[in-house]
């Protein structure tokens, strides 16, 4: 699963949709089909097509002739998050500045180590082969002109030609993915293989042209195999060619049209295969797929969804909400203190019983907040920490069996807490994705 979207789902005309493809980015009163959900007026909502498509993400107001007002056309934005704010800031910076000087694109400075970086991520959480192409040369009108240098090269033409820099203090930071790949990882590889950055543009310039060539043909197989109805897209697995390899072009389908990870779709075709898929729900940031009677269905993630799934004894990660959740089963004589960042949670693995539950947090939840000893309900601790509206429909819960372990991302249960007795310890990583 990669992550859920936990936004009310509007439905609009088809006559809506052609503006939004056409790029306008308001939705009227007259093109709502339907709501799903309760939103709030200046609430996020998800706006998709009658065929359930999704369209974009942005603002509604229910006293409005303009209904919704887009914010984003991209599933992996996440409007409710500081960083994309902050990033709509710079690139509106930019968007004003090109008009004022009549500017026709923005060049940006990715270079090829954000590139390499980009592959490692990827690789690392589990991906098909376009996880694997890096960053792009353009994006519309964005260009990334220094796509041939390392990092290496542009500080040297810095410092020589005396230009001043600024470096965030967030990238020595080891918080997050990026920063342990770039600070830990590829130097160590590096040592192994001094040409492994023209290595590895040489690679992925390769990988690149492979998957130009697959999306031609996974684009013909699409044409032939998906069938929309009622908002529900079906993938007919019996109508794709014996010859291909089925597990790729599942991925390929999943991915490339619905975001699906690597990882959920081996574990959906594994199902397909063993007839075992019957009522299991299967995970993207965006949609939901499940298996009937042999085809693949697959619809937006209702509001409503509770995004539950199981997490087996020696799974190395699940997804949740807009992040990923890593397993680690340590000794206790491993443990180098007790005290860690809110992102961490490390339990008394021999007080959990698999397989474990992750799911969005639901009224009525109660958990004993790791330092206390009386109960908790989890919507007073989020009431209690002003956590904003957006967020708590974001939050999840790690259970072991009907017991909360952790309110991920925020605090773990007293009751399993590491104490004297602790022997096993599973350490939980969580990573924004």
């Amino acid at each position: 699963m990669k992550a859920a979207r936990p936004y009310p789902i509007v439905t609009i005309t088809p006559k809506g949709e052609r503006a939004i493809v056409d790029g306008h980015p308001w939705v009227y009163e007259g093109e709502v089909v339907s709501v799903s959900g309760t939103p709030e007026d200046g609430g996020l909502v998800d706006v998709v097509s009658k065929k359930g498509s999704w369209l974009g993400c942005g603002f509604y107001n229910s006293a409005s002739k303009i209904r919704v007002r887009l914010v984003t056309r991209n599933a992996n934005d996440d409007p409710a998050g500081d960083a994309f704010w902050e990033r709509r800031l710079r690139y509106a910076w930019f968007d004003e500045l090109s008009r004022e000087h009549g500017y026709t694109v923005v060049a940006i400075a990715h270079h090829i180590d954000d590139s390499i970086e980009t592959f490692f991520i990827n690789l690392l959480r589990g991906t098909g082969l376009r996880g694997l192409t890096g960053i792009t040369t353009h994006a519309g009108k964005l260009i990334r002109p220094l796509m041939f240098a390392s990092r290496k090269d542009i500080l040297e033409y810095a410092v020589a030609q005396h230009i001043p820099y600024r470096e965030d203090s967030s990238n020595r930071s080891t918080k997050y993915l990026r920063n342990k790949i770039r600070l830990g990882l590829v130097p160590r590889i590096k040592e192994i293989s001094p040409k492994f950055t023209d290595l590895m543009r040489q690679n992925i310039g390769r990988l690149t042209d492979a998957q130009l060539f697959i999306n031609h043909g996974i684009q013909r197989i699409r044409e032939e195999v998906i069938t929309t109805e009622n908002g529900i897209d079906t993938i007919h697995i019996d109508r794709i060619d014996r010859a291909f390899p089925l597990n790729f072009v599942i991925f390929e389908l999943l991915n490339s049209t619905y975001s699906f990870k690597g990882d959920v779709s081996d574990a959906l075709v594994r199902a397909l295969e063993q007839n075992s898929g019957t009522g299991k729900r299967f995970y993207s940031k965006s949609h939901v797929a499940y298996i009937d009677r042999g085809r693949i269905m697959v619809t937006p993630i209702p509001a409503d969804d509770p995004c539950q799934v199981q997490v087996e004894a020696g799974a190395p990660r699940c997804y949740c909400g807009n992040s990923v959740l890593y397993f680690e089963l340590r000794d206790i004589d491993d443990i180098q203190g007790f005290g860690v960042p809110e992102h961490i949670a490390q339990v008394d693995a021999d007080k959990l019983k698999y397989p474990l539950t992750v799911r969005r947090w639901q009224e009525g939840d109660w958990f004993i907040p790791y330092g206390m000893s009386g109960r908790k309900k989890v919507s007073d601790y989020l009431i209690d920490h002003k956590v904003p509206l957006p967020e708590k429909a974001r939050q999840f819960v790690l259970l072991s069996g009907d017991e909360i372990v952790w309110l991920v991302g925020r605090r773990i249960d007293d009751r399993y807490r590491l104490t004297a007795e602790t022997e096993n310890v599973l350490r939980i990583t969580k990573e924004i994705i």
